[in-house]
């Protein structure tokens, strides 16, 4: 029987603030089979969980984290933004999918693959983002397992799939039909789509035959899959 993989967008955000610890555990604890997180690196090169740009929207502090060492992002939020290292050991065990929003340097990129080696957690960590993202991280890690984020019905080059070898192909919810999902399984690709949050998107996507679906709302997907 085909299990649709239950991945909680930056943890259990409707219960806990998106990407800390306590969102991460959150979801598990509910029963999601992956968590996603966003990671950008510090002014001195650490990578930690955060989508946005600044502190502004979840730590109520407008300072840009490219800004910020970690030792200021540590007191600035009185340690509650964890760094990758801290989420992958509060994750031991789980699967963790990386996005890596901003468009990040190659260099900036090979540091977050090194140091989810460095953890020990290559085999249970995959990347999402867009072809540039995702080729540097095929470049940094020749082995690394990759959802290529795509926003067009148009389908990617095979030359860029290709350079990328993807294993997954990761779309927008809104733009999937059951033709796309044909499309992308004949090709020999999985389908991952974010963030559906209402039963009937979820439905929906199943009946379609989806392969993963990362949303905000774990506990109801878990109910909507039937399990």
């Amino acid at each position: 029987m085909r299990t649709v993989t239950a991945v909680a967008h930056r943890g259990d955000p409707y219960l806990r603030r998106e990407n800390t610890i306590d969102s991460l555990r959150s979801a598990l604890d509910r029963g999601a089979d992956a968590v996603e997180i966003d990671v950008r690196l510090t002014r001195d090169g650490v990578p930690v969980l955060l989508h946005d740009e600044t502190l502004k929207r979840l730590w109520e502090r407008d300072r840009p984290l490219t800004s910020l060492t970690s030792h200021e992002v540590r007191e600035l939020t009185a340690g509650g933004l964890p760094t990758l290292a801290d989420a992958l050991a509060a994750t031991d065990g789980s699967r963790v999918m990386i996005d890596l929003p901003g468009g990040p340097s190659p260099r900036a990129v090979r540091r977050i693959v090194d140091a989810v080696g460095q953890c020990g957690a290559r085999e249970r960590v995959y990347y999402c983002a867009g072809a540039q993202t995702m080729l540097a991280v095929r470049a940094a890690d020749s082995a690394a397992e990759i959802a290529l984020t795509w926003t067009s019905l148009a389908p990617p080059r095979p030359a860029l799939l290709d350079a990328v070898r993807p294993r997954w192909l990761n779309y927008r919810f809104g733009l999937v039909d059951g033709e796309l999902t044909d499309r992308v399984h004949r090709d020999g690709y999985l389908l991952s789509v974010w963030t559906p949050d209402t039963r009937r998107s979820m439905r929906r996507l199943l009946d379609m035959g989806v392969d993963s679906i990362t949303t905000n709302r774990i506990d109801t997907l878990r109910m909507v899959r039937g399990g």
